[in-house]
C-alpha cells in the first residue's frame, strides 16, 4: 500500500512539473542550492563539498534512477574514485507537501550506508531543472564540479561507455 501510495505521489508531481529546455552547462557555475540527506543532514551544495571534484547525479523523475544506477555500477566497476552524490530533485510547492513520504519511500529502497550520499532538493528544484533543463527528465544529469562550483563535465543523454570515458577523461587518476 505504501508503494502505490509513493507512486501515486510521484506521478502527480511529474505532472505538476514545468519543462525547460536542455542545455549544456560546461563551463558555468552550478547555482548555490540547498537539500537535505536521506541522514537528514541539510548540505548547500556546492558550498560542502571540499574536494577537487565532485559528481554528482541529478534526477528529476523515479525513472531516472535507472540511469543513475547504471552511471553509478560504471564508476564503481572502473574503479573511478570521485565523490558522487545522488541528487534527487523535484520541483513545485506540491511535491513539498509530501516530501516526508517521497523521502521515506527512498529510504526503503536505498540501504542505510548510502544515504549520506543521497541529497534530496525540493526548495531549489526549480531552479536546478531551469538550468539544466528537464527534457528527457529519466535521464540522469551528470555534473562533474570542481570545488567552487565550476563545471568540468556535463552529460545528459544517458549511460553510455563512451559518456563513462569522457567523463573519466576530466579525472586525474593515480
Amino acid at each position: 500500500m505504501r508503494l502505490l501510495t509513493l507512486l501515486f505521489f510521484i506521478s502527480l508531481v511529474s505532472a505538476c512539473s514545468t519543462n525547460h529546455p536542455n542545455q549544456d552547462i560546461t563551463g558555468k557555475v552550478f547555482p548555490s542550492i540547498s537539500g537535505q540527506t536521506l541522514e537528514e543532514k541539510t548540505m548547500s551544495i556546492p558550498g560542502d563539498f571540499d574536494d577537487d571534484l565532485t559528481l554528482l547525479l541529478i534526477g528529476y523523475k523515479q525513472n531516472s534512477q535507472f540511469d543513475i544506477d547504471r552511471w553509478l555500477i560504471g564508476l564503481d566497476m572502473t574503479e573511478t574514485n570521485v565523490p558522487t552524490y545522488e541528487i534527487p530533485t523535484i520541483q513545485g510547492l506540491f511535491p513539498r507537501m509530501f516530501s516526508t513520504v517521497i523521502d521515506n519511500g527512498m529510504r526503503a529502497g536505498i540501504p542505510k550506508p548510502l544515504w549520506k550520499g543521497v541529497v534530496t532538493v525540493y526548495k531549489d528544484g526549480e531552479k536546478v531543472q531551469t538550468f539544466t533543463g528537464n527534457e528527457r527528465p529519466n535521464n540522469a544529469r551528470v555534473v562533474l564540479l570542481t570545488k567552487d562550483g565550476s563545471i568540468v563535465h556535463f552529460y545528459d543523454k544517458g549511460f553510455s561507455v563512451d559518456a563513462l570515458n569522457q567523463l573519466r577523461s576530466h579525472l586525474v587518476t593515480e
